[in-house]
């Protein structure tokens, strides 16, 4: 059973200016690494994210030449820690762009990546819409990240409503779940919390859930940066500032609430729904 460790959940509001964003990102990340935290997960699009008139500005680069990904990189290896910094715009060789998550570990190397499934397509109420897809092509692979601690599922942001996917990932030896978000402040004071400790419930899985706050242009961020342990509790919450939120993770929980619980061997085949057919009373 790999032993107890701190993770660390990093709350920035991010703007255009990308250099900025990555310098506040990093002094938090610093923080973090000075009160013992073993694992850093940052929020999706962190190092930008701006919205005027209804466009969006995320700062996209290829991987291989992202300002925050390399800066990233290079603090994981001078820190010797690992790093999960949110999600960030990567252009592909198709020009198209892919919100991507990656998992670096205390070398600085990526040892997974993930491009996020479901697209934030949305109408909301008082006209508040977002076209997540005309940005974004959505990425078709669920991915596990190998960690000292057991195996890191990574999913980003409205992924959160897809039950499915966190179910696949747990089944899969998922031990816990990282959901980098920029939630909405709307849908956010509705359903951030209940989602998360959902996630959670379902699989036995600790959920660890960086989400950027406040007002970016247009936009408006809900915070609320959540630790929920495998019972569902909250155990850690960002409020809606910035800073750096801790929580000690034991990973005996995972296997206390799935022993407890264990729904997911519980799982059966079903046939595809259709109506029911009801016979006609006779007589």
């Amino acid at each position: 059973m790999a032993d107890c460790f701190k993770v660390a959940l990093v709350q920035n509001r991010a703007g255009a200016d990308m250099d900025a964003n990555i310098a506040d990102c990093s002094d938090l990340v610093r923080q973090a690494h000075g009160q013992g935290a073993d694992l850093i997960c940052l929020p999706e699009m962190f190092s930008c994210l701006y919205s005027s008139d209804g466009v969006l500005d995320v700062g996209p680069y290829p991987e291989d030449s992202h300002p925050a990904l390399q800066h990233f990189s290079g603090l994981a290896r001078e820190l010797g820690t690992w790093i999960q910094p949110g999600s960030v715009a990567v252009e592909t060789a198709g020009k198209g762009l892919r919100n991507r998550a990656v998992m670096m570990d205390p070398t600085g190397n990526l040892v997974a990546r993930y491009d996020k499934v479901h697209m934030f397509d949305v109408d909301l109420a008082h006209g508040e819409s977002y076209r997540e897809s005309e940005i974004f092509e959505s990425g078709d692979e669920a991915v596990l990240a190998p960690t000292p601690w057991g195996l890191v599922g990574l999913t980003v942001c409205y992924d959160l409503r897809f039950a499915y996917l966190y179910r696949s990932l747990a089944q899969a030896g998922a031990r816990y779940l990282t959901v980098p978000a920029a939630f909405m402040r709307t849908t956010g004071k509705a359903h951030w919390q209940v989602l998360l400790r959902s996630r959670a419930i379902e699989t036995g899985c600790y959920v660890f859930a960086a989400c950027q706050w406040g007002a970016h242009g247009d936009a408006v961020t809900y915070g609320h940066s959540l630790v929920v342990a495998p019972w569902g509790e909250v155990i850690a919450d960002g409020g809606e500032s910035g800073g750096v939120v801790i929580a000690e993770v034991d990973p005996a929980k995972v296997e206390e609430a799935r022993a407890m619980v264990p729904a997911l061997r519980h799982d059966r085949p079903l046939r595809s729904p259709k109506p029911a057919s009801v016979g006609r009373a006779s007589g």
